[in-house]
């Protein structure tokens, strides 16, 4: 049952809040800027299957506390990791039960999300950009790239041009160009969550069946043809885990230096 989740002290990472028909879901990792731990990313996957198996739920947000979104995987845990690790790295199958949540996802984005932090938002169906948000997919400059979809979805959502300069280059943009690029589907004048809750609001007392088949369709028309494009995203991200450059990457993060790439 979903109210398993409510007041839960062993989920003090990311917190469960239930509303009139839909339910929001907090990263709470604020000091980390909501980091996404491989502990977190599976107890995000088990609230949302939860909140899906509950009728009483018909929209789900996901925000993140201390003034940001996410800023990417917690780079500490991948510091060490082997190609062959990183295949069968539990993360894949928590990414894979949040792209299959059914009902219509609103990601509330303040302040940072990076990397992970901004894949997580491209499985929403509605992006609510806060006026300070700032996004980006910064995975090379650790010596990899996008693994949980980002490079497909992204490419879809804004183009091929703006994904690679965002991508190839690291680039973080801010709320009023990404919302320009097409990448929100509104921007806030302020914090994101108000807008975010009123969206969740007025979607709660819509017909929660035709929400969930338009999501399908809409995600079917978005993604349909991208199936071979996230599977060699992932096969080549997991490759890269072997790269002495993934490793001076992360070295020189940790460090608070800038890299020296190599090609190896």
């Amino acid at each position: 049952m979903f109210s398993r989740f409510l007041h839960d002290p062993a989920m003090d990472d990311l917190l469960v809040e239930s509303r009139p028909g839909w339910v929001l879901l907090t990263l709470n990792r604020p000091a980390q800027r909501n980091a996404l731990t491989t502990a977190l990313l599976g107890r995000l996957a088990d609230a949302l299957e939860a909140a899906a198996a509950d009728p009483a739920v018909r929209v789900a947000v996901v925000t993140g506390a201390g003034g940001n979104f996410a800023a990417g995987a917690d780079i500490t845990e991948m510091a060490d990791k082997t190609a062959a690790q990183a295949a069968a790295d539990p993360r894949k199958a928590h990414w894979a039960r949040i792209a299959a949540f059914p009902r219509p996802l609103i990601a509330a984005v303040n302040g940072h999300a990076l990397g992970g932090g901004l894949e997580l938002a491209l499985n929403a169906d509605l992006i609510v950009l806060g006026a300070d948000a700032r996004i980006g997919l910064t995975e090379t400059s650790l010596g990899i790239i996008p693994g949980a979809g980002g490079t497909q979805r992204l490419t879809a959502l804004i183009g091929r041009s703006r994904a690679a300069r965002m991508i190839l280059t690291g680039e973080i943009v801010d709320a009023p160009t990404a919302e320009a690029w097409g990448l929100a589907s509104w921007r806030a004048e302020g914090d994101a969550l108000p807008l975010a809750a009123e969206l969740a609001d007025r979607l709660s007392r819509r017909a929660p069946l035709a929400l969930d088949a338009a999501k399908s369709v809409i995600r079917m028309a978005a993604e349909g043809a991208l199936a071979e494009g996230f599977r060699q995203e992932r096969a080549r991200f997991e490759a890269l885990h072997d790269s002495a450059d993934k490793a001076e990457g992360v070295r020189a993060f940790l460090a608070k230096r800038r890299p020296e790439f190599r090609g190896e």
